[in-house]
């Protein structure tokens, strides 16, 4: 039985079950666009899947990402200690815990339409694909956002059985979103990631990187505020929209030095920049 419980809490640790920050700056975006699909209410249990499925599925990303990272993570001081990089999971166990959790999510898909389920497939994909890329591209950070985003395009599908343009209005606006988060993530890991030879954005943009991800928020802004004209959204939406971009602006000081910890101040800030959204969206509908 200890021997059970000691594996168990390994492979909570390596799904990143103790580091909810993921999961919800996965979730917000679902919850825009279950908002936006069922007009201020959406199917209850079409909710709970999507919500479910992001927790299992934003848990089997980061497993596979340490999959594929194994051999780099113990030469980063902020992840020297994942359970596969200090050998307390072995490659072959985290194969496994992943394929569970995928299976787990696919029969809360097989609950839901046609369309939605073929989806997930792509879903799938580019979850397992997107650990991969920063050995090839220095855009790692953008396929994440195509890969978390997707929730986007599933959930309105889900909830109305299409997607809508406004949808890939949205979808483009999280792509973007992730793009600029994960390079504040990426800023943390940046010595070590140009002495180990992972690509990321944050190398890419090099001196640039503030003014880009500045770009880039602007950009986001005003791809949801085309959403809330596609949806004629009234002025709650847009105070919310208000918060989001002192939100943004706010990031911006804290991340104007490339101070390490101030960068991940700033990622983890992002959270409440989903939150600013849902809850401009929520009292629009109300």
């Amino acid at each position: 039985m200890a021997f059970l419980t000691e594996r168990l809490q390994q492979y909570y640790l390596l799904a990143r079950f103790d580091r909810p920050i993921g999961t919800l700056i996965l979730l917000w975006p679902s919850l825009w666009a279950l908002w936006v699909a069922g007009n201020g209410k959406p199917d209850a249990w079409v909710l709970t899947a999507i919500c479910l499925g992001v927790v299992l599925m934003r848990a089997a990303g980061c497993v596979i990402n340490d999959y594929a990272d194994r051999d780099f993570d113990p030469h980063v001081a902020r992840t020297q200690q994942r359970p596969i990089a200090a050998g307390k999971v072995s490659p072959k166990e985290a194969l496994a815990v992943f394929v569970v959790l995928c299976l787990l999510a696919f029969v809360l898909v097989l609950q839901l339409n046609l369309y939605t389920i073929l989806l997930s497939f792509v879903a799938v994909f580019l979850a397992a694909s997107y650990p991969f890329m920063k050995r090839y591209t220095h855009l790692p950070q953008a396929y994440l956002g195509i890969a978390f985003g997707f929730a986007v395009p599933m959930s309105f599908s889900a909830q109305l059985n299409a997607i809508p343009p406004v949808a890939w209005v949205m979808y483009l606006a999280v792509v973007l979103w992730a793009l600029v988060y994960d390079t504040m993530y990426a800023m943390v890991d940046k010595d070590d990631d140009v002495k180990i030879g992972v690509k990321s954005t944050a190398i890419l943009f090099g001196a640039y990187d503030r003014h880009i991800m500045a770009v880039l928020q602007v950009c986001i802004i005003g791809l949801l505020l085309a959403v809330g004209q596609m949806q004629h959204l009234g002025g709650s939406y847009y105070a919310g929209l208000a918060v989001a971009a002192g939100l943004f602006a706010y990031q911006q000081t804290l991340i104007v030095n490339r101070d390490k910890a101030l960068c991940f101040k700033a990622f983890l800030n992002n959270n409440w920049f989903g939150v600013a959204v849902y809850a401009g969206l929520v009292l629009a509908y109300s």
